[in-house]
C-alpha cells in the first residue's frame, strides 16, 4: 500500500502525505471535529490545488475548516523532503521497512516535498559540482533556499509534527538556520551517522592511527563541512577526496549521471571510492543523493560504505518509541 500510493503521487510535480494509521484515500469529506488519517494533496507548479479537481477543492475545504494539527499523536514525525523526491521516498521505505523490523508500532508522519525547492537545490549542487559551471551561487540563491526550507518547517510544526527530519545532505548546509526558534525536536543526519559509529565501537585499521572515516560527496556538501564538524567531534578523523579525485573522479561522475551515462559514473565512483580507501579508512559515508544508488547492490566496495539514510531512520525511529513510552 505504501509504495502504491507514493507511485501514485508522482504522477503530480509536489504534494503533501500525511500517514495516521494506513495509507488509503479515505475520508474525503472528514468530519469537522477531526483531521483525516490519510491524505495526499497535489499541487501545480505554482504550489496551487487546480481548480478543475472537485475531489481535490472538497478535500482542500474540510482541511481549512480544521482548526487544529493534523496530526496529533505525540509521536508524530514531520519529513521535508528536499534535493528530489526520489530522496524522500528512499527515506520513507527506510522508515517503513526499519519500523517493521523494529516491531514499532505504527509511527503517525507528515511529509511535505515542493518541486521548487527541488530545483532551487539541484541548481545549486549543479552550478558548485560541475566540470562546465564552475560559478558560486549568489547570496540570494542561499537566501531564497534558507527561507523556502523555514516555511516548509513551520507548516510541518503547525501540521502535528513533534520531530522533523530532512532527508537531503544539502539542506543540512542550513540546517541550524532552518531549525532556529523551532519548537520541536529535530534530527541532524550528521549527527546520526558519527553518533551511531561511535556507538559501533570501531578500531583503527593501523596501529596507532586514529580512526578514520571518510566522506564521498558533492564539492557543495563537502564545502559546507556539517560532516566533518560532526564526526570529528565524536573523535574521529575525517578523510575526504583531495583535489585530484575531486577534479578527476567525483565531478565527471556526477557530469556522467546527469548525462545518463551510467557506466562511466560507476568507474568514476569506484575510482573515488578505493582512493578513499587506501588511506586506511573504517568506513566511507556516501552523503549524496546521486551518488547513492549508482554502483549495483552486490558490489563488494559497498560493503565499506555506508548510507546516513540509514542512521537518520534509525535514529527517527529510536525518537518516535521514546515519545510514544513517555506519552502513555
Amino acid at each position: 500500500m505504501l509504495d502504491r500510493s507514493l507511485q501514485m503521487s508522482l504522477n503530480c510535480p509536489s504534494y503533501l502525505l500525511v500517514r495516521q494509521r494506513t495509507l488509503c484515500y479515505k475520508r474525503l469529506n472528514p468530519v469537522r471535529a477531526m483531521p483525516p488519517s490519510s491524505v495526499i494533496l497535489h499541487t501545480d507548479e505554482s504550489g496551487k490545488f487546480p481548480e478543475s479537481r472537485k475531489t481535490c477543492n472538497s478535500l482542500i475545504a474540510s482541511l481549512s475548516s480544521y482548526d487544529g494539527p493534523l496530526l496529533n499523536a505525540p509521536n508524530t514525525v514531520g519529513i521535508l523532503g528536499g534535493l528530489s523526491v526520489d530522496s524522500t521516498l528512499n527515506f520513507l521505505r527506510k522508515f517503513v521497512h526499519l519500523s517493521k523490523e523494529n516491531e514499532a508500532k505504527c509511527i503517525p508522519f507528515v511529509v511535505c516535498s515542493d518541486p521548487v525547492l527541488n530545483r532551487e537545490l539541484s541548481s545549486l549542487e549543479r552550478s558548485s559540482s560541475s566540470l562546465c559551471s564552475r560559478n558560486e551561487p549568489s547570496q540570494s540563491d542561499h537566501t531564497r533556499i534558507v527561507e523556502n526550507l523555514w516555511s516548509k518547517r513551520v507548516f510541518l510544526e503547525k501540521s502535528g509534527a513533534h520531530c522533523i527530519v530532512m532527508p537531503c545532505h544539502i539542506s543540512h548546509s542550513w540546517h541550524d538556520e532552518v531549525f532556529k526558534g523551532c519548537s520541536v525536536h529535530s534530527l541532524h543526519m550528521a549527527e546520526c551517522v558519527a553518533r551511531e559509529l561511535k556507538e559501533a565501537g570501531l578500531k583503527p585499521l593501523e596501529a596507532g592511527s586514529p580512526l578514520r572515516i571518510g566522506v564521498l560527496a558533492t564539492d557543495a556538501t563537502l564545502k559546507a563541512g556539517f560532516y566533518q564538524e560532526k564526526l570529528q567531534i565524536e573523535g574521529f578523523e575525517v578523510v575526504m577526496p583531495d583535489k585530484a579525485t575531486m577534479e578527476h573522479a567525483v565531478i565527471p561522475a556526477i557530469d556522467a549521471l546527469n548525462r545518463k551515462d551510467m557506466e562511466g559514473a560507476r568507474n568514476l565512483l569506484r575510482i573515488a571510492l578505493q582512493v578513499l580507501l587506501v588511506r586506511a579508512v573504517n568506513t566511507v559515508i556516501i552523503a549524496s543523493d546521486d551518488m547513492r544508488d549508482v554502483l549495483p547492490r552486490d558490489d563488494p566496495l559497498l560493503k565499506k560504505c555506508i548510507d546516513p539514510m540509514d542512521a537518520l531512520a534509525r535514529s527517527t525511529i529510536k525518537w518516535a518509541q521514546q515519545a510514544a513510552e513517555e506519552a502513555t
